[in-house]
This record gives C-alpha cells, structure tokens and sequence, in this order.
C-alpha cells in the first residue's frame, strides 16, 4: 500500500505541476483546495458511518449470542469452506462473512459494510501476521469488491428519480456483471496468492488458541445444506420481479427477526444490542486515519485530472468495441469514490443526450451497480483491523472491477433489447 498510496499522489501532484507551469493559473491552488476539503471531510464520513454501524454490529451482537450466527456458519460450512479453506468449521468469521454477503446480495449497501467488518475482525484472529493480509482476508475483499448483488436499490431509485420508464431495467445485467466478477475475484485471488508468500509463521503460545476456542461441530445433513443453496437462489428471481416493492421491508424484517430469535433464545437483547452497539462507535474513530489517507489521494487525482488522463487513451481504444467513453470514467471513478460515482451517475442520468432508459444510461447504471469502491472498502476493511501489507488484495479487486466493466457491457448487449 506503501507505494500505491506514494503514486496516487506523485501523480497527481506532477499533472497539477505541469498544468501550472504550461499554462499558469489556478491548478496548484484548487489541488490544495481538494486536499484540505477532502482531509475535513474524512471526519464527518467515518462519523457519519457511527449510527449504521452501531445499528447493524448490535444485530450482530445479538444474532452472535443467540446462536444464529453459528448456526448460519455450520449450515453453509460445506459451501464456505470450499472457498476459505483456511477458516475452521464452525468459526464466527464464517457466519459474519455470509451475513455481510447476504447483505450485499440484497443491496444493502450500508449493512453489508458493519458486516463485513466483523468479518474481518474475526478473520484477523486467524491471522498469524497480524500486520499482513492473509489470503482469505484478501479474498474476502476481492468478493466484496465483486459483490453479487440482486437488487442495486440506490441505482433503482435513482432511476425512479430521474423518471425512468422501467427503472429495475438494470437489475438483470447487474445480477449477471457481479456474478461473472465474482467468480473473476475468486480466481484472481487464488491465481496472485503463491506469488505474495507469507513469512514463516512465528510460534504458537498459550494464548494463541483461537481455534480451539471453536471446535469442529458436526458437520449438517447434506438436504439441510442443499435446501439453504436452494432458498438462496430462490430469492434471486423474486428478488428480480418484486425487488422494488419489497426492498423497503428488508431492514425493519431484518430488525424485527433478530431481536425476536434472541427473545426466544432468552438472550438479553436491550443490553446485547447496546454492548454490540458500542463497538461502531470506536470502528469509525479507529478508521479515520485510513479515510484521511485515501480520500485525500483520490481527491488528489480527480483535482489534478490524472484520472482523466489515465482514462481517456482507455477509452478511444475501447471505443471501437462499442464502449462509450462515459463507461469507462463511471468505471474508474466507482472504484476511487462512492460518493463521486453516484454523483457522476445522477449527472449522466439527468442528461438530455444520454437519459435513464437510454443504452449507455443502463449501461452506466449496470457499471455502478455491479462494482465496488475498491479503494475504500480496502481502507475501511484492513484499517479496522490495522493491516498495512495488503498483499495481492488490491490486484485482485481491481481485475475483479475490470470483469465487472466487461461483463456489464456483454450483459447489457445480450440481456437488453
């Protein structure tokens, strides 16, 4: 991460540099301006995140002390362990990790993100080089960054806003980008990993017993397993039919059945909820600094116009394959910044020339929904576990984003009329 987060800002510092010294005027001046309102703005974010975190880990905390966690994990084991071979059977990473993707699946954005953090916690106790990723810490990213998602409710309502005729017209070529790039993210993960090794692992102590913590349980009959697989691809068709009318209820369900399956398991739930709660609140302020690192260089480069430079050779070589050169700044954009591509996605959505119902306007919608802020998510996610070696995680995420623009224009060439 060292020499990555060094060359976003050498970049964009030479570009400014250049611009200033070619044609002088205000260039140095507005990338001190980006660099400042990004740093300020770091602190409202992570803030910002406090209430979702808080109110999703205290779900957690009660589904973890009711038992439905472990229960989640032990069901979905002989799926999950074929992935992350290196988590214990029974172990909390595993029931965290298919919450935070069952989050993802349903679009839920701000829920996955709580989740996936747990995740990651339990993940690092696993973890014999705590200052390294391990490979399934930088799998785990990769998925998130290639998150298969049913319904992209923040793309569906933005459609719906823009006045679009048919705004879960993107729900199809979405649900097919994330699942090709996802698998994509899975071998990319497993290809890079023997080309990061590990050190040799320093010995175990008497304290350093995580998985005995966890016994193997027994393993589930096989139709209880294959009948959960087959609820969850279930739910993708009627996700994709009634997913803009039911969106809404999943949170408050969601709420509701986790505080009422910790009732019935005589679970404190006001004090488990508060106890999980409390732990949002010290994930964001432990996840400032990171923010302030990333945003600062992202703001850097789209200040500078690095980022455009970078993309716009892209674009005329992709432009004979049918590419509009707007997918490709939505592209790159998506993977540096959440709140920019959305912005960009509300401008292009509101305009004339291009419009919601549009081919490239599906199309952009698609790149948004069936890609991740790669950057951010590995800032957030390794930054609350105080990982500073990432390994092959951001290789992977990025050829994850790469098969996500390929499968999103493929899908919207051959799903669309």
């Amino acid at each position: 991460m060292n020499w990555v987060f060094f060359f976003m800002v050498a970049a964009a510092f030479a570009v400014a540099a250049a611009t200033e010294i070619t044609a002088p005027g205000h260039a140095m001046e507005g990338l001190s301006a980006a660099m400042l309102k990004a740093a300020e703005g770091a602190v409202p974010l992570a803030l910002g995140l406090v209430g979702v975190m808080a109110l999703f880990l205290g779900l957690m905390k009660v589904a973890e002390e009711a038992g439905l966690v472990g229960q989640i994990a032990r069901l979905l084991t002989p799926l999950v362990r074929r992935l992350f071979p290196d988590v214990p059977a029974g172990h909390p990473a595993m029931g965290a990790m298919v919450m935070n993707v069952a989050a993802n699946l349903l679009g839920l954005g701000n829920a996955a993100t709580p989740f996936g953090i747990r995740a990651m916690e339990q993940l690092q106790r696993l973890n014999r080089h705590p200052d390294r990723a391990s490979n399934a810490q930088a799998l785990f990213l990769a998925l998130n960054t290639a998150s298969v998602t049913i319904l992209p409710t923040s793309v569906i309502a933005l459609r719906a806003a823009s006045g679009s005729a048919n705004p879960a017209a993107v729900v199809a070529p979405t649900l097919a980008a994330t699942l090709i790039s996802a698998i994509v993210a899975v071998l990319a993960a497993k290809t890079l990993a023997p080309f990061f090794p590990l050190p040799p692992c320093p010995p175990t102590t008497d304290t350093d017993t995580d998985v005995e913590d966890h016994p193997v349980p027994a393993p589930p009959p096989g139709w209880m397993s294959a009948a959960c697989v087959v609820f969850i691809l279930a739910l993708i068709p009627v996700m994709a039919v009634f997913g803009q009318s039911l969106g809404h209820w999943i949170v408050p369900v969601l709420m509701v059945g986790l505080l009422g399956w910790g009732l019935a398991r005589r679970v404190r739930v006001y004090e488990c909820f508060v106890e999980g709660a409390r732990e949002g609140f010290t994930i964001a302020v432990r996840i400032i600094p990171y923010l302030v690192a990333i945003l600062v260089a992202i703001a850097m480069l789209r200040q500078s116009g690095a980022l455009d430079l970078a993309l716009a050779p892209l674009a005329q070589l992709l432009a004979p394959l049918g590419v509009p050169p707007e997918a490709l700044t939505m592209a790159g954009m998506r993977s540096l910044s959440g709140s920019g591509s959305f912005g960009l996605l509300s401008a292009f959505m509101k305009d004339p020339a291009i419009g919601p119902d549009s081919p490239t306007g599906i199309l952009l919608g698609t790149i948004y929904g069936s890609s991740e802020t790669t950057f951010y998510v590995l800032a957030v996610y390794f930054g609350a576990v105080g990982i500073r070696r990432m390994r092959h995680a951001l290789a992977a995420g990025l050829i994850a984003d790469a098969a996500g623009l390929a499968a999103a224009v493929l899908a919207c060439a051959f799903l669309l009329p």
